[in-house]
C-alpha cells in the first residue's frame, strides 16, 4: 500500500538548484505544495516542482515567502492533484490563519478514478498539514466559518461553471463594444447563486490584476481570460456587490476584507447605489427578489432617502420606481441572482418586475439556470417536496437517504436533539416564523416564545446572530438566516399557519403574525394585502427556513390539526 510523505524545504534560490537531486519526483512527477511564511500561503500543484520553483522565485509576489511543503504520493496524478490544490485552497481561505494568494482560474468540481480514495487519503494529508501547524483548527470546524461558506475560492460545479463562462463571454463582449449588458441567474435554495456572486468578483480582480501568463495552468476552466487583452478591458473597473440583507451583508463584509483583491466596501446596501454620485461599471445584485418597491421602509430616514434617490436618478419621486432601476440607472452591466419563490415580505420587489427581468434576459440569451442542489444533501427533489407539502398538499413519504427529516411532537425534545446535532456537527439552530412578539428586543430578559410551557427567547443580535455567543439557547427569524447554510435546523412552524378544519386547507392566522413589515399594506401605491396575499409569502418564509440545512431538518407544529395533517410526509 502507497502512503504520502511530506517534504519542507527551504524557498531559496539555492536549495531550489538542489532540488533534482534530492528527490528525482521533485522534476518529473504530479506533486502538490504548499509556500507560505507567517502570514500568507499559496498552494499548487504541478508536475515538475524544481522549475515551478524558480519561476516562484521570479514572481514580486511569492518571492519572499520562506518555506515550501510538496506532498508526495505513489498514486499522484493531474486529477488528483487537481482536486487536492482545490480543497486545500478552500481550507486555508476558511481557516483564516493566512492571507490566500491564489487566484481565481476555475477549478470544476470534477470526478475522476477512484476519487473517493484519494479523499480519504487528504484528510489524512491535512492532519499532517495540521501537525506541522498550518491550520489552527480541524475540517469540520473550518467548513463551519463564514469565511469557508462564502469564500470565492470554490470548485464549481458544472451548473455554475457554464453559468459562469457564460457571464464572462458576454461581459467581454459588451465591454469590447462598449455596450451595457443585464444578466439574470435563477436558482432555487441551495443552488450556489451567492457563490456564483462572490466568485466572479474575485474572477474579475484577478484578470484586472493579472501582468503575466507565466503562471497560467492551461488546463484551468478560466485561463484563457487571463491572456493578452482581457486585462486591458477591465482596466480601472469598478464594481460592487449588493446584498439587500443585513446579516448576510455583514458576513460578506468580513469576507471581502480577509480576501486579496476584494475589499468591504465593494459589498454595498441599495441605498449605497443609489446615494453614489459615481456609477459602477459592475454591479451583482444578490437576493434580488429582497430588494424593494416604493413602501414604507424600516426608518423615516430611509423614507426620505428612498424619495431623494428617485428623484435624483430620474427627476422625480416616481411610484413606479424600485431599487432594481436603482441599479440599472447606477452601472454600465449588471447581475441579478434571484428566485421569486423567496420574496418574504410585501415591500419585497413586485413579482411581475421580477418576471419581467428573467423574461428580458431569457430573450436575449442572457438567462443561466441553476439546478444542482449544493446545499441540502436530500437532493433538489427535497426542496420541490417542501414547497408541495406547504401547499397543504399530501405527498407520499419520501426517502432522502441519509439527510434527516423529523417531526417532533414536543418542542423541548426538538430544543434537546438540536443540541446533541449542534455539539456533534456545529451549526445547529432554531428558526421559527414570525409568529410570536420581539419583546426581548427591547427588554433583554424578556422571553419571547412560549408553547406548552417552553419558553424561547428570540435571535439577540440580528448581525452574524448563527455563529454568536448563546445563538443556540435562541429562535433565529427569517431575516438572520436567508442567505445561510446550516448543518442542522430545527423549525418551529407557528400558530401564523393552522389548518382550516372546515376546509382541510393550511390558511393564514393574521392575529399570530407579528412581523409589521411583513402584512404592511401599501397606501402609496394602493395595495392591500389580504390574508391569501400574505398566506403566500408565510409560505415563502417557511420554505426557507425549512431549506436552510446541509444534514437534517427537524420540524415542530404548534397547530395540532397542522402537524396531524402534515405526520403523513414524514417516515
Amino acid at each position: 500500500m502507497t502512503s504520502f510523505r511530506i517534504e519542507r524545504l527551504p524557498f531559496d534560490q539555492r536549495n531550489v538548484d538542489t532540488w533534482r537531486q534530492v528527490e528525482p519526483r521533485f522534476s518529473n512527477w504530479p506533486v502538490v505544495y504548499v509556500l507560505a511564511d507567517g502570514q500568507r500561503v499559496y498552494v499548487g500543484e504541478t508536475r515538475n516542482a524544481a522549475a515551478r520553483m524558480k519561476q516562484h522565485l521570479e514572481s514580486q509576489e511569492r518571492r519572499t515567502l520562506e518555506s515550501v511543503r510538496v506532498v508526495l504520493d505513489d498514486t499522484f496524478n493531474k486529477s488528483a492533484c487537481l482536486d487536492l490544490e482545490s480543497l486545500l485552497i478552500r481550507l486555508f481561505a476558511g481557516d483564516g490563519k493566512y492571507e490566500v494568494l491564489n487566484r481565481n482560474e476555475g477549478i470544476v468540481n470534477a470526478d475522476y478514478y477512484d476519487r473517493t480514495t484519494y479523499q480519504e487519503r487528504f484528510d489524512a494529508i491535512f492532519e499532517a498539514l495540521r501537525e506541522q501547524r498550518l491550520f489552527t483548527r480541524d475540517i469540520l470546524a473550518i467548513e463551519n466559518t463564514e469565511l469557508f461558506k462564502l469564500s470565492p475560492f470554490k470548485a464549481l460545479n458544472q451548473d455554475q461553471a457554464i453559468a459562469m463562462e457564460g457571464i464572462l463571454d458576454v461581459l467581454f463582449e459588451d465591454l469590447a463594444k462598449s455596450d451595457g449588458s443585464t444578466i439574470v441567474v435563477e436558482g432555487e435554495p441551495g443552488t450556489g447563486k451567492t457563490v456564483i456572486a462572490v466568485y466572479l468578483m474575485k474572477l474579475l480582480g484577478d484578470i484586472e490584476r493579472s501582468v503575466d501568463t507565466e503562471d497560467l495552468d492551461g488546463d484551468s476552466l478560466f485561463s484563457d481570460y487571463f491572456l493578452e487583452g482581457y486585462a486591458q478591458l477591465l482596466e480601472g473597473f469598478r464594481m460592487g456587490i449588493v446584498v439587500p440583507q443585513q446579516a448576510l451583508r455583514a458576513s460578506l463584509q468580513k469576507v471581502f476584507r480577509r480576501t486579496p483583491g476584494l475589499d468591504a466596501a465593494m459589498v454595498l446596501t441599495p441605498f449605497d447605489v443609489g446615494l453614489s454620485d459615481e456609477p459602477w461599471d459592475l454591479l451583482i445584485v444578490d437576493e434580488t427578489h429582497r430588494l424593494n418597491q416604493r413602501a414604507n421602509q424600516a426608518s423615516a430616514m430611509q423614507n426620505r432617502r428612498f424619495g431623494a434617490i428617485n428623484e435624483k436618478l430620474f427627476g422625480a419621486d416616481g411610484d413606479e420606481h424600485t431599487q432594481a432601476d436603482w441599479i440599472v440607472a447606477q452601472s454600465r452591466h449588471r447581475i441579478f441572482l434571484l428566485d421569486a419563490a423567496q420574496s418574504v415580505r410585501p415591500a419585497d420587489l413586485p413579482a411581475r418586475v421580477v418576471s419581467e427581468l428573467t423574461a428580458s434576459a431569457s430573450e436575449q440569451g442572457r438567462l443561466h439556470r441553476l439546478a444542482s442542489q449544493m446545499r441540502v444533501r436530500a437532493g433538489s427533489d427535497y426542496i420541490g417536496f417542501v414547497r408541495v407539502l406547504l401547499r397543504g398538499d399530501q405527498p407520499a413519504p419520501r426517502d432522502f437517504g441519509d439527510y434527516e427529516f423529523r417531526l417532533f411532537d414536543d418542542l423541548g425534545q426538538m430544543h434537546g436533539a438540536i443540541r446533541a446535532r449542534d455539539e456533534e456537527y456545529g451549526l445547529s439552530r432554531l428558526v421559527a416564523g414570525y409568529a410570536w412578539p420581539w419583546r426581548s428586543r427591547k427588554d433583554s430578559s424578556a422571553l419571547d416564545i412560549d408553547v406548552d410551557g417552553y419558553q424561547l427567547r428570540w435571535n439577540q443580535t440580528q448581525k452574524d446572530w448563527i455563529n454568536s455567543v448563546g445563538a443556540i439557547d435562541e429562535v433565529g427569524s427569517i431575516h438572520t438566516v436567508q442567505g445561510y447554510d446550516l448543518n442542522y435546523a430545527g423549525v418551529i412552524i407557528g400558530p401564523d399557519l393552522r389548518l382550516d378544519p372546515d376546509t382541510g386547507r393550511i390558511v393564514f392566522d393574521r392575529s399570530n403574525y407579528f412581523d409589521k413589515k411583513g402584512m404592511e399594506n401599501n397606501p402609496r401605491l394602493g395595495i392591500e394585502y389580504s390574508d391569501e396575499d400574505l398566506l403566500d409569502y408565510v409560505r415563502n418564509i417557511y420554505a426557507v427556513l425549512l431549506t436552510r440545512a446541509v444534514r437534517g431538518t427537524y420540524v415542530f407544529v404548534t397547530d395540532d390539526p397542522l402537524r396531524a395533517h402534515l405526520a403523513h410526509a414524514f417516515t
